[in-house]
């Protein structure tokens, strides 16, 4: 059967004169569609299309911040994948570097609230008053507890990315950009993070291999922090001026503002994760 020759949708049932039918998008079916090779490359297809169009969005993160985010904004969608989207998938990665290297970053043991946080002293009235609550014992809620935190650290992480998008948003408020700027340049930047702590995880199962501590060393932690925050402050310098036309002195300010900002996130997303698990598991 051609391409022109009529044929009936069988999705809507009606006479199509067209390669595609004008209701639905369904195409003919042709008799290669029904044999093993033809599967095989429709199934080639769908996969080199995802990975050339996940590749180059990556790249484009990396190599040029901020292009991304004017590209979806001037409505130049189809080579890219969708921020929510691309987010979504690093998240994946994320933790299934964090389940490789047996290392919890957001999701953060129970002995580790109680005794390696800021908050430490807080959270064991918090927890001694639900374990009684529960009128369980310390170690069964340990277990309990530790679970519910890996899945709510890895449900929620899109939580980061709400406060960090209010921050952008009043820092330039003057820009008179659409709000779904501010949302899109936030979901590209936490991606990039997403990207850089998974780094830092491998980094640090290395360091852990040659015979070290690994995340558990405050120097290896210090380290990679401190690396983490000067490399998401660099990538909200590169991404400003594409996206809001920042230059000088103020671009600078306003990027060390943001990297800031992000770098206070991540222990508060911690403690918001802590809070939720405590209260549901």
């Amino acid at each position: 059967m051609s391409a022109t020759e009529p044929w009936i949708c069988p999705t809507c049932a009606i006479r199509v004169t067209t390669p595609f039918c004008p209701m639905c998008g369904e195409s003919p079916l042709r008799p290669p569609d029904l044999t093993l090779r033809g599967i095989g490359a429709k199934v080639l297809h769908a996969a080199t299309s995802i990975d050339g169009r996940l590749l180059r969005t990556f790249w484009a993160l990396l190599r040029h911040p901020g292009e991304l985010t004017v590209a979806h904004l001037n409505g130049k969608r189809m080579p890219y994948v969708p921020p929510f989207q691309l987010f979504l998938i690093a998240n994946a990665f994320f933790f299934a570097m964090q389940s490789l290297t047996d290392t919890q970053i957001f999701g953060s043991t129970l002995v580790s609230h109680l005794y390696h946080q800021d908050w430490s002293p807080l959270a064991r009235s918090l927890v001694a008053e639900r374990v009684a609550k529960l009128r369980t014992d310390l170690p069964q809620y340990t277990s309990t507890f530790d679970r519910a935190a890996v899945i709510n650290a890895k449900s929620l992480i899109i939580l980061m990315v709400v406060p960090f998008t209010l921050v952008l948003w009043m820092t330039f408020l003057r820009a008179r950009k659409p709000f779904v700027t501010f949302v899109y340049f936030s979901l590209h930047l936490y991606t990039f993070l997403l990207l850089l702590f998974s780094l830092a995880l491998a980094v640090a199962a290395i360091e852990m291999r040659l015979g070290g501590l690994g995340l558990a060393s405050p120097v290896v932690d210090n380290l990679l922090s401190i690396i983490n925050l000067g490399l998401c402050g660099g990538y909200v310098f590169l991404a400003l001026k594409p996206v809001f036309g920042s230059r000088g002195i103020t671009r600078l300010v306003k990027a060390a503002a943001m990297a800031l900002a992000a770098g206070l996130i991540v222990p508060g997303y911690r403690f918001a994760i802590f809070l939720i698990t405590l209260y549901t598991a």
